[in-house]
């Protein structure tokens, strides 16, 4: 019985434990579809290619161990798609992405959205490559899997020709090889996990900053077994956040600053020296840096290493313990930990200060204050954000509980995310809530996805902070140029509820502080995808105590 390459191509992703595609329909991918159905895999199909692969990202984001899938049509389609991959890039996301091609037969001589599209994602994946072979999809599957989900995983980019996709073959002569999608767990030299030990020995003020490639080294366990045998304060980032329990005596948010300019050794564990750690200038000209990551290349980024602990996080935490236990070492830095949650303490009640503002429009702060404690209410709620100063400022107010709870595009910093990242994960999470925390501007990047959440049935909630601007692009430019030559920053505070609602949704608008709660708790009961659109202070600039 003969087999067309859209059925190889399902049974290899079969194979990898595949369950969902995400994709926008296209006559050079459409033999995809037919061999999905085959095999039960699930395809979602989204209005915007950038959306169909960030959800690809997201799907890999929530479920460890596991890959994402996009599949985008030939020329527009792959362009579309370019903002998805750079940003999975950027985040370490193990996905995999079919492009369309025009028919092989006709390389070179211009078929419709006939494009290089290999020339153009050459530099934003880890592998990328065309099939010109029927037979050997499954083989390059296999190839371009393992190439994501090795060493620091990224996007693999494969591109099929319309007429190998639909090309046949006799079904004896089809090979599907075993797909793997977690590598091998590498442990670092033991040498460097003793000079690790020995420098934590002589150390009195460390601190340890849990990033990305601990979510990606499936770390977790064993890095907060470290932390609470040596009390070591420590601080997250990227999607290190929610790694080490909010409760962890260990876990420090607020005092980061106060820390780096009093430490002696610092523990990168999978955060890179990048513009978030001011390219290593944050860290004391004499500290010690013990960095910890899943591949060489990433060591000694801006910043000359002591220690490189290169190979799985995990296995780098428990080397470390291990090492502690061989030599009766015990490393106690709960003294050096408890200055520094004095700190914390102090900036918590300050900021507990300002989030009960009753002023209209709502002060931003009341209205995350809001979402913080309508989201205790939840079960094991996921929160994405989508904006720019509203998410930074949530980022701020909302805890993350667990690993996968909190999402945002990492260091990318690319605008509409949201209902993309939000598909994937109330798809992967059926029995959980499902919030975005949106600013206006980001909101008109991918909002027409509340069609497709619509479409799918999936309960998400977004929630507006709506300020009618580009809050973070007019401060500044109001500061260099003047407030009467802001151009570009500026946006009407338009009733996205209202659009929501077109798309079969629910939507509220709030104009009100004592709104916010009765709306989310309608959004939730209504079952439907919902916008809370929210009226916040545009702000300005600051006088006297004041915004104008």
């Amino acid at each position: 019985m003969p087999l067309h390459g859209g059925k190889l191509a399902a049974k290899a992703l079969k194979e990898a434990g595949v369950e969902v595609i995400f994709t926008l329909s296209g006559g050079h991918i459409m033999a995809l579809y037919d061999g999905c159905i085959d095999e039960g895999i699930k395809i979602v199909d989204v209005r915007h290619e950038q959306a169909a692969v960030h959800a690809a990202d997201s799907w890999a984001r929530c479920n460890p161990g596991k890959i994402g899938v996009a599949a985008i049509t030939a020329g527009p389609g792959v362009t579309d798609g370019v903002t998805g991959i750079a940003n999975a890039w950027r985040a370490n996301s193990p996905i995999l992405i079919f492009g369309g091609q025009g028919p092989f037969e006709n390389l070179r001589r211009g078929s419709l959205q006939e494009m290089d599209h290999l020339g153009v994602v050459r530099p934003i994946t880890k592998y990328c490559d065309a099939i010109y072979e029927t037979k050997r999809i499954p083989e390059y599957i296999e190839l371009a899997v393992r190439h994501a989900v090795s060493g620091i995983p990224g996007p693999a980019y494969l591109e099929i020709p319309m007429d190998i996709f639909m090309g046949s073959v006799e079904d004896e002569d089809v090979f599907i090889p075993k797909i793997r999608t977690q590598p091998p767990r590498l442990s670092p030299d033991q040498v460097e996990i003793k000079n690790a030990i020995d420098i934590l020995r002589t150390s009195e003020r460390p601190m340890l900053m849990a990033g990305t490639s601990v979510k990606w080294s499936h770390a977790g366990p064993e890095m907060n077994r470290f932390i609470t045998e040596t009390h070591i304060p420590t601080y997250t980032n990227g999607m290190g956040r929610g790694s080490v329990p909010p409760d962890s005596p260990e876990f420090l948010s607020r005092s980061r600053r106060d820390a780096l300019q009093q430490i002696d050794c610092i523990i990168l564990a999978g955060t890179l020296l990048d513009f978030r750690m001011r390219f290593g200038q944050t860290i004391p000209a004499n500290a010690k840096i013990i960095q910890l990551d899943m591949d060489a290349t990433l060591i000694g980024q801006n910043r000359q290493t002591d220690v490189p602990l290169v190979g799985n996080l995990a296995c780098s935490f428990q080397g470390l313990l291990d090492e502690m236990k061989s030599q009766s070492v015990q490393l106690d830095f709960s003294g050096w930990r408890d200055e520094l949650r004095q700190i914390e303490v102090a900036a918590e009640a300050e900021v507990e200060a300002k989030l009960n503002s009753d002023e209209t429009p709502i002060d931003p702060q009341r209205m995350c204050r809001e979402v913080r404690d309508w989201l205790e209410t939840l079960n094991d709620p996921i929160v994405i954000g989508d904006g720019g100063d509203i998410v930074a400022t949530a980022a701020k107010i909302l805890p993350v509980r667990k690993e996968g709870a909190w999402m945002d595009p990492g260091p990318l910093g690319t605008l509409g995310v949201g209902m993309p990242f939000a598909l994937a994960a109330q798809l992967a999470h059926p029995d959980r809530a499902v919030v975005i925390i949106y600013g206006d501007g980001s909101f008109g990047f991918n909002g027409m996805e509340f069609d497709t959440a619509v479409r799918f049935g999936l309960p998400i909630i977004g929630i507006v902070g709506n300020d009618g601007a580009w809050g973070q692009m007019m401060r500044p430019q109001g500061a260099l140029y003047g407030w009467d030559r802001l151009e570009g920053v500026l946006l009407n505070r338009t009733r996205y509820d209202k659009v929501v609602e077109a798309l079969g949704g629910y939507g509220e608008h709030v104009t009100e502080p004592d709104q916010l709660r009765p709306a989310f708790e309608r959004a939730k009961a209504s079952g439907l995808p919902a916008l809370i659109n929210v009226d916040i202070r545009q702000d300005r600039e600051y006088k006297g105590g004041i915004y104008v």
